[in-house]
This record gives structure tokens, sequence and C-alpha cells, in this order.
């Protein structure tokens, strides 16, 4: 590690980390500072239009102008004359719809650079953890055994089973030891238990239309979403990016491994702690609102270090408006191309998901 045993570095031999400044290092990246405020201005104006545009999209015919109108309306910025339906089909319908998409693509993004850097592995994402599979299970004991007497609700139940499974995965770790690698085979095992758990649930009480819900469920939906949806997931996304945020710098230093990270005076035990309890939260919270989504914490990561390299000041902000972005647009095109009968979100993900995933590896490999 750049040192003998019993012997500290000198600031002349470790370079600027051993200075307190940490400089990962980085992949075509910005050239220069000025061009992050300008990436910053580009990625929110495509988020805000490629919202507009999804709001746009579906079986009635509604303009921009009208979701503009709309959106000022209820704002109470102008009072502009708007037909009725289409002030239904936007404000109630499709726009919370597409902010919830924005929130769990924002999320989940966050969550796979978090997993990927806390865990030093590029195949980390939010379900490693075995958090979906706990969700499942929950909303499928909630719906099918109808535990709670309705009063948990599937929601309710998901985030419940979302976070017993991330509390085994812990026990496991607790008493094991490995590292990093043991929590990510505590995950495996966590998931196989819980999607064991779930299939033996749904094969023993369910019947055909309670096994058909539960598993368009699991498949990830963002169909009835209401604003109290959009307030919880919006919530939870800001608390969990700004404490994420905040851990920006120990999480550039954690990269380099955590003896250094230790010497630069990072709390590496509590560091992996705070972030995997804030990942799972996000995660529970999200598959609660819409079902299991894959892929996007897996795969956009990987495309944000392409743009920003891998400062994690500049890499989490990057990848939460890519993935609500990416969000927004596989949601729009899944309503759209498969209706009227929409494919669920978390088969769209997974079908735009692999082969970026895929491409991204081969360009990775082919710079080696």
């Amino acid at each position: 590690m750049g040192r003998e045993r019993g012997r500290p570095l000198s600031p002349a031999a470790a370079g600027p980390a051993a200075a307190g400044v940490v400089t990962p290092p980085t992949r075509r990246g910005p050239r220069s500072t000025l061009a992050l405020p300008a990436l910053g201005v580009v990625g929110l104006v495509a988020l805000v239009l490629s919202i507009g545009v999804a709001v746009t999209l579906g079986p009635a015919d509604v303009s921009l102008v009208n979701v503009r109108d709309v959106v000022l309306n209820h704002l109470g910025i102008t009072d502009i004359a708007v037909r009725v339906s289409d002030d239904a089909i936007v404000w109630q319908e499709r726009l919370p719809r597409a902010l919830v998409a924005t929130a769990c693509g924002a999320g989940l993004g966050v969550c796979g650079v978090i997993l990927q850097s806390l865990l030093r592995n590029p195949l980390a994402d939010p379900f490693v953890l075995g958090v979906s599979s706990g969700a499942s299970t929950g909303a499928v004991v909630i719906g099918v055994l109808g535990v709670g007497g309705g009063a948990i609700g599937l929601s309710g139940g998901a985030f419940i089973g979302a976070l017993v499974a991330f509390g085994f995965v812990l026990l496991l770790a607790r008493f094991s030891s490995g590292g990093t690698a043991t929590v990510i085979l505590a995950g495996v095992a966590s998931t196989q238990l819980f999607s064991a758990l779930t299939s033996l649930v749904v094969f023993a009480f369910a019947d055909s239309d309670e096994t058909r819900g539960v598993m368009f469920w699991l498949l990830g939906s963002l169909e009835g979403m209401r604003w109290d949806d959009v307030a919880l997931s919006a919530g939870v996304v800001a608390v969990g990016a700004v404490v994420c945020l905040l851990h920006a710098r120990p999480l550039d230093a954690v990269t380099f491994g955590d003896d250094l990270a230790s010497a630069l005076g990072v709390d590496v035990t509590r560091l992996r702690t705070v972030l995997l309890i804030v990942t799972a939260l996000l995660t529970a919270t999200l598959v609660s609102i819409a079902g299991a989504i894959g892929f996007v914490g897996l795969v956009l990561p990987h495309a944000a270090r392409l743009i920003v390299g891998q400062r994690h000041a500049r890499l989490i902000p990057t990848t939460i408006v890519l993935g609500a972005v990416f969000m927004v647009w596989v949601d729009a095109v899944s309503r759209v191309a498969f209706g009227p009968t929409p494919l669920p979100v978390g088969v769209g993900t997974a079908l735009v998901g692999v082969p970026v995933f895929v491409a991204l590896l081969v360009r990775k490999t082919r710079r080696r």
C-alpha cells in the first residue's frame, strides 16, 4: 500500500492522498470544471422536457402546451381555460406517474453508485442485498394471506419485508467474516430465501387472480400513482441523495481501500453502516411503491462514470439525472407501445438495461 509496516508515509511519498486530498483516478470526465455547470443545466433541461413529453404520450391527445397550462394553473401562477378531461389526464394520471418514475430512477441509481463503491463490486446494485426479494415476500404475505387485516396494505407489507430482509443480511454479515464479499454472499442467500418464501406462499395459498395480480406487481408497475406516492418517493429520494452527497469525499477515499481510507481519518465501519442503511431504506420505499425494478442501479452508475469520472461529488448528481431520464422514457415507451395493457416497467428496464450493460462491458474491455 505504499508504506513499510510501522512507518507512516511522508507527505512527499504519499502524494495528495496523504495530505488529505482524495483524488481517485478518473476516466474520460469533463476536462474543465466549466463543463460541470453546463452538464448540470443540460441534464435538468433534458429531465424537464422528458417529463413533459412523456405526459403528452397516450391514447388521449394532450399537447405539451396543454401540459404547461395545467401545471401552471395548479401551481396558482396562471388561470388559463383548460378542458376538464385534459386537466384530469395530466394532473391526476400521467404527471404523478412520470414524477414517481423520476424518483424511482434517481433513487435506484444513487443506490447503485453507493453499493458499487462500498462493496467495490461493479456488478452490485440495489437488489444485491436481497431487499427486493424481501419486499416481494412482504407484499405477498399481506396480499395473499391477509395478514394485518388489510390495515398495512400491499406497500406497507413490502416495506416491512424489505427491512426484514436487510436485517437478515446484516445478521449474516455480522456473524461471518470476509468484509464486503461477505455482504454480497449474504445478499445472495437472502435473495434465494425470500424468493423461495414468496413462491411457497403463492403456490400454496393464492388463487389464479391473486397470483396474476401479485406477479404483475412484482414485475414493477407504475399504474395508479397518486400525489401521495409522489410526495413519499420524492421526499425519501431527496433525503437519501443529500446524505450520500454529504459522504462524497469519504466515498472517494474508500475507493482506495479500507486501510488507506482509515489512515485518512475515515471511519469506514460507520460510513458503510450509514450508507447501507440509507440504500436499504431507499430501495425498500421505492419497491413498496413501484414494485421490483431492476438494472437501473446496475447500468446507470457505469454510464455516469463515462461522463464525469469517479469523483462522487460529480458522480452522484449525474447518476440521479441519468436514472430519472432513463426511467421516465422506459415507462413512457412501456405504457404506449404495449397499450392498452402497459408492459410492466421492470420488464422494460431489463429489456433496455441488458443490452446497454453489455455494450458498456464490451467498451470497457476494449480499453484495457
